[in-house]
């Protein structure tokens, strides 16, 4: 949908500061859970009216946190029937993995290394979405994590630039179709620009001090990419990037976002982000601050309350911002919401939203996409698939496996836990009448140390009723188990553990996790461990003593299904590790694509008290085939820098069972202007493959695959050197060749 120009031009023309104040200003519109408590100094009674009467009047344009579709109209019609002008509200909402239905956690959606389902599945939420009257979501969030520690790892894709890039594409594609206000899409507003998973300790909102390769090399590809896919926001991050506050950084937002990669839609700030501007000891006041976001290219502010924008009429008149900024923000703003045709259908259909959210189609694309995402980290003695067949009883244990609310993870508001299906709903149903599948807890839940934002929006897990007796459920569980044919346990992080707010300074199981397991497994009854999570976590003892462990994240709405179907052997695991799996804690951050550096050879025993080697390493995941590679090559032995080389490989299924295999491709510049990571993914591809079945498949490596940018020349070059590249099922890959760039 094109941009009305011209009815852009004439609001813009008829408005007065305080009208532009307003529609540069986001609220969030507070309507708390029975029994929340706000974890924020403000009135959450008064909040909002508070808001109502702010969108009225002309001094909000845009709301968050509404997904009522009865709700959204009444306050549309508040906005448009009050204010002078009758522009339509905004209204944006964190829909991060799912609206009603909820699909696997984004880390998770990652691990599927599959463009296709993570579209596929984000176009089922923007359809929710849309169909609610919701217009925009506060994601993908495409910020690069190596460090584990950092909460909002689980929303991301993971260690590496490369995945990373090509994850926000299908993301952004997926929310947002072809192009901003396409029908039932909504806008893409990719975050945390830039740099927020790089922050000091894994701790969110810390500070973030990254070097210049680092940026343009690491963590500006997948925003690039974003921006490239079309996407229609971006949003600022919270913290100071090198010692400047993010949100006023004019380098960021105006010469490197707009003027270098040419992005054209809106940029808005995080919670509270333009007010933080003061916080931080960067502005003065809020006058200041106002003025010095929009003078960097902010265009909205997200606030909760008192909001610095509101004093942008004060900065105009002092000069301290100018006219052309503000007024550049606004047309921005409004050509948004002319986009998603707001101007001219700005309500919602009610019965239609509930026929959305009630589509099975939906239920099924967020089972097969949990099915994808879930990660095979080790099967010995082929323990997996279960025959049920040869089995009479299961003992399924542990407290997360029957937990609707942990089933479905964090960030999301708008669920129906009714509708979840747990692991151990999942189980009982496939397995049928015929197998005694029994569940017992074992341990109790851990509630978290400290509170959270996010409690306030009922994110706790329920905590154990009242006479939990940890004994007695431990004995319970581990008898359970051993008068079984196998156990299933399920151990891994409640799902407020983590996110945003929710980082740790461990890696451990948390609780007696580990205990309860090391029990299960000393009875002698085979142990299949499942592990729900959105980041490592210390599995050193059972990578050692358990000979079954399956990832299966946060699965979602459909966990329990896609688990089961995994499990009894309906589908192959087919995910790989987004990210280096680390021994402990104290290895991180740990990434694959580190520097030779000096002394290469004793790179893999750089502690003294463990090995400096992976647990898991990145791109790790096997499945109930058995995947050899050979015959590796490439098309020519030397290329010219603006040549391409076709890499190919053979891929062969040797197992008796089908396979689901991610191919990848790592590339290696022996020498030249900067020394280069031992190996980057340059290229990946998923394929099914039956049994004894054979493909070969071909990858580009062109200029593009091979450019980086260099620190010294302060710009993207492109070395004549040797290149080794290597073909295989994760980043260890021992299959390789080699070819040459040749100088100009």
């Amino acid at each position: 949908m094109h941009t009305d120009q011209s009815r852009v031009d004439d609001l813009i023309a008829r408005m007065t500061p305080a009208e532009k104040a307003g529609q540069l200003t986001q609220y969030f519109y507070f309507r708390l859970p029975p029994g929340a408590t706000p974890a924020l100094d403000f009135d959450a009674d008064a909040q909002p009216a508070q808001v109502e009467a702010a969108l009225r009047d002309g001094a909000a344009g845009s709301l968050l946190f509404v997904a009522d579709p009865a709700q959204i109209n009444r306050l549309q019609r508040l906005a448009i029937e009050g204010n002078r002008l009758g522009i339509p509200a905004l209204f944006g909402f964190d829909v991060i993995h799912g609206l009603r239905t909820i699909l696997p956690v984004p880390i998770a959606m990652a691990a599927s290394w599959d463009p296709v389902t993570i579209a596929r599945g984000q176009a089922v939420a923007a359809r929710e979405a849309r169909a609610v009257g919701i217009h925009w979501t506060f994601a993908p969030m495409v910020d690069v994590a190596r460090d584990p520690r950092w909460g909002r790892i689980v929303e991301g894709a993971g260690e590496d630039p490369f995945l990373g890039a090509a994850v926000a594409v299908a993301q952004v594609r997926g929310f947002q179709g072809a192009e901003v206000g396409a029908p039932e899409h909504v806008i893409a507003g990719p975050k945390h620009f830039a740099g927020y998973g790089a922050a000091l300790g894994g701790r969110d909102y810390d500070e973030v001090n990254l070097s210049d390769s680092e940026l343009w090399n690491v963590y500006f590809p997948p925003f690039r990419a974003a921006v490239e896919a079309g996407a229609g926001n971006v949003m600022t991050a919270y913290m100071a990037l090198n010692g400047v506050p993010a949100a006023g950084s004019r380098w960021l937002f105006t010469e490197l976002l707009r003027e270098t990669w040419g992005f054209t839609g809106f940029v808005v700030s995080d919670a509270n982000v333009a007010r933080s501007l003061v916080t931080h000891g960067f502005a003065a006041d809020l006058t200041d601050a106002a003025a010095r976001a929009v003078t960097a290219g902010v265009d909205l502010e997200m606030a909760i309350e008192d909001p610095a924008c509101a004093h942008l009429p004060a900065a105009l008149e002092s000069g301290a911002a100018s006219a052309a900024s503000v007024d550049a923000s606004v047309r921005r703003v409004l050509e948004a919401k002319v986009r998603m045709g707001l101007f001219d259908a700005p309500f919602v259909d009610e019965e239609r939203a509930r026929e959305v959210l009630a589509d099975p189609a939906h239920r099924d694309v967020a089972r097969v996409a949990a099915e994808r995402s879930a990660v095979l980290l080790r099967n010995e003695g082929a323990l997996l698939p279960l025959d049920a067949g040869a089995l009479s009883s299961i003992a399924v244990i542990g407290p997360l496996a029957d937990s609707p609310r942990d089933t479905l993870g964090p960030w999301v508001f708008d669920y129906d836990l009714d509708e979840t299906v747990t692991v151990v709903a999942g189980i009982r149903a496939r397995a049928g009448a015929g197998i005694r599948v029994e569940h017992a807890r074992g341990v109790p839940v851990v509630q978290r140390e400290f509170p959270s934002l996010f409690d306030m929006f009922g994110r706790n897990t329920p905590a154990d009723p009242p006479g939990f007796d940890d004994a007695a459920e431990l004995t319970a569980a581990v008898d359970l188990a051993r008068g079984a044919d196998v156990a299933v346990v399920v151990v891994g992080e409640w799902q407020n553990m983590i996110g945003e707010g929710a980082s740790r300074s461990s890696l451990d199981l948390p609780g007696r996790q580990l205990e309860l397991l090391q029990a299960v497994v000393e009875t002698g009854t085979p142990v299949v461990l499942l592990v729900m999570n959105g980041r490592p976590l210390d599995l050193r003892w059972p990578a050692a003593h358990v000979p079954a462990i399956l990832d299966i994240w946060y699965p979602g709405t459909q966990g329990g299904a896609a688990t089961a179907n995994l499990l009894f052997g309906d589908v192959s695991p087919g995910g790989k590790l987004p990210f280096t799996w680390p021994r402990t804690v104290g290895q991180v951050p740990l990434v694959y694509s580190h520097l030779r550096s000096h002394e290469p050879e004793n790179q893999e025993r750089r502690y003294w008290d463990e090995a400096s080697t992976p647990l898991f390493p990145f791109g790790h995941g096997l499945s109930y085939g058995h995947v050899e590679y050979a015959g590796l090559s490439v098309d020519r032995p030397t290329v010219t820098a603006d040549e391409t080389v076709i890499v190919s490989v053979q891929v062969t299924n040797t197992g008796e069972r089908a396979a689901d295999e991610v191919v990848q491709v790592y590339l290696h510049q022996r020498h030249g202007s900067a020394a280069r990571p031992v190996r980057e993914l340059k290229g990946f591809e998923r394929v099914a493959l039956a049994a004894g079945q054979s493909r070969t498949l071909t990858f580009s490596i062109g200029p593009a695959e091979r450019r980086y940018w260099n620190a010294a020349a302060h710009d993207w070059v492109s070395d004549a050197s040797t290149f080794d590249v290597w073909a295989g099922g994760d980043s260890t890959a021992p299959l390789t060749t080699t070819f040459e760039v040749s100088p100009a």
